[in-house]
């Protein structure tokens, strides 16, 4: 892998034309790769990754900022290390519906700048956040709330109706009525999303000087401004009264173009983490650095999907035998080091309703079953294009095995790989231009079986022109659903759904494989966008 750690895809605006689209990857950034690391007495270490996009919280969906954004923002909700929602910001966050939840602020928080937050900081920022003539990248994370189709009109060119969440009211100082506009019972894990982070007073008049420096409510304040394609430094905030104490001095989040030469300077002593290490890396990193080593799970899943609107694509027979010749396995043993986790799901095992081998033979590498189901299928005319970006080139390996594959066994000899630039590909996707089955991957915005089912197979939000009622109806009962284990019952049951017609293919779950210095100890990278948990880092 050449990037450092994947960005993240972006969500489906409801109601319009879907954003599935993941942040084009860090090799495409061209950033440089200057940058100090902290004196190795001082308490402060270094971590090396991309280049963030913005600082503003509403504004960015890519997990480089997230990094950053993490220590200087505490949001109503944080997640655990095993992706449970608790109350961080908040002192409670209350519902009897599903529908229209109650929000009380934890007393005594102060921003950076000595302002207090209060409820009307967080609507102050979810309003400038969702509110359409802003174009933030985060904007339609706010859809589920009431009054978001009056901020964000269906013709771009129109003036909103409402500059403000009709379904975000301040109650008082401290308490927040927020009404959805259907009942959502993922709403705590909602708003662990970096984009629901407050902001003050100063910030929201000032977006541009907020973005070089950020005035947060976390355990970490900047130290200067942002030097861009350089470095962010963070220091303890001395007036933080939330649960995240630092227990060390600060941290610098440096700048890299390339995960090569991060892993060097890793390997060098002169970065403390890596939070991704390169794939054709990994077997030296293994054996150099022991114990220093830091595998994990992750939820960053990898698909290829359908066009649908192509009828050579319409059999769900044809679509199931190509999922059958795809030899998951092998290409992680080939193309992954063995370390990859071939998918027996639409959903990684990290995420809780993930069923071990729910989608059974489908996903299993079997030539003669998916010959038998070709042929019934009528075969396929024409030419197969595959398509993928060129962001890594991992992909064009593992299409190159999956072309023969599909050569060999089903006999479909007019191949074609159309390899896209990483900035165009995504925004190709989405215009329906590819003529052929897509690699598409997933990384979740919130740990939740929701967040995958939905934003990717409901008719309203995915990229293949699958349409389904069964599927969504069973995704908004289990929406709804006040008890939890009834809730994976019905999102089981869409998978099932989705499985029995295979729109798209589930492939494999990336492994988070990192490193970190002799210099630093307590390291944790999580598999969520919480990312590296910075506070709990001791340095040496």
């Amino acid at each position: 892998m050449t990037s450092l750690r994947d960005a993240r895809p972006r969500r489906r605006a409801r109601g319009k034309a879907t954003t599935l689209a993941a942040v084009v990857l860090a090799a495409s950034l061209g950033l440089s790769a200057c940058g100090g690391s902290g004196k190795k007495s001082d308490g402060v270490f270094t971590v090396g990754h991309s280049e963030p996009d913005h600082l503003v919280p509403g504004n960015t969906t890519s997990s480089y900022s997230f990094d950053v954004l993490s220590g200087l923002f505490d949001n109503l909700e944080g997640l655990t290390k095993d992706g449970k929602p608790y109350n961080l910001a908040a002192e409670s966050v209350t519902t009897t519906d599903q529908k229209v939840w109650t929000i009380k602020v934890r007393g005594g928080q102060k921003f950076h700048n000595g302002e207090p937050v209060t409820a009307e900081s967080f609507a102050d920022a979810w309003n400038n956040a969702a509110y359409g003539p802003n174009a933030y990248s985060a904007n339609d994370y706010f859809s589920h709330i009431k009054g978001y189709d009056e901020m964000n009109p269906e013709d771009e060119k129109a003036k909103p109706k409402a500059d403000k969440l009709s379904g975000v009211q301040v109650v008082d100082p401290s308490t927040l009525k927020v009404t959805l506009t259907a009942p959502f019972n993922q709403f705590p894990l909602l708003l662990t999303y970096p984009a629901f982070a407050p902001m003050p007073k100063a910030g929201l008049q000032d977006p541009k000087s907020f973005d070089d420096h950020p005035i947060g409510n976390g355990p970490y304040m900047m130290s200067g401004n942002w030097e861009r394609n350089k470095q962010i430094k963070l220091v303890p905030f001395p007036g933080y009264t939330g649960p995240r104490k630092p227990k060390n001095k600060g941290v610098i989040w440096k700048s890299y173009s390339s995960a090569d030469s991060a892993y060097t300077d890793l390997r060098a002593g002169k970065i403390d983490v890596l939070q991704t290490i390169p794939a054709a890396k990994v077997p030296e990193a293994k054996r150099l650095l022991g114990d220093r080593f830091l595998p994990r799970k992750m939820g960053t899943m990898d698909y290829l999907g359908f066009p649908l609107w192509d009828k050579r694509f319409a059999n769900p027979d044809l679509r199931k035998a190509i999922s059958m010749v795809i030899d998951r396995q092998g290409i992680n043993k080939a193309v992954y080091n063995g370390d990859y986790f071939p998918a027996d799901s639409l959903l990684p095992s990290i995420i809780d309703g993930h069923r071990a081998n729910a989608c059974g033979e489908l996903c299993t590498f079997d030539p003669a079953k998916a010959k038998t189901l070709f042929d019934k299928a009528g075969g396929f005319k024409g030419t197969m294009e595959l398509y993928f970006s060129n962001a890594q080139p991992t992909y064009y390996q593992w299409m190159q095995i999956v072309a023969n594959s599909l050569k060999q066994n089903l006999g479909i000899q007019d191949i074609q790989f159309r390899q896209v630039p990483a900035s165009d590909y995504f925004s190709m996707l989405n215009k329906h231009e590819e003529k052929g089955p897509y690699r598409q991957n997933w990384e979740a915005d919130y740990p939740s079986a929701q967040n995958y089912l939905e934003n990717m197979w409901a008719s309203y939000a995915n990229r293949m022109g699958w349409k389904n009622k069964e599927f969504d109806d069973l995704i908004a009962k289990a929406n709804s659903s006040a008890d939890h284990q009834q809730a994976l019952q019905f999102y089981n049951q869409a998978e099932d759904v989705a499985i029995r017609e295979m729109p798209m293919i589930p492939l494999w779950t990336w492994a988070g494989q990192g490193g970190r210095s002799s210099h630093v100890d307590n390291v944790t990278i999580t598999a969520f966008s919480t990312g590296l948990i910075v506070n709990e880092v001791t340095v040496k």
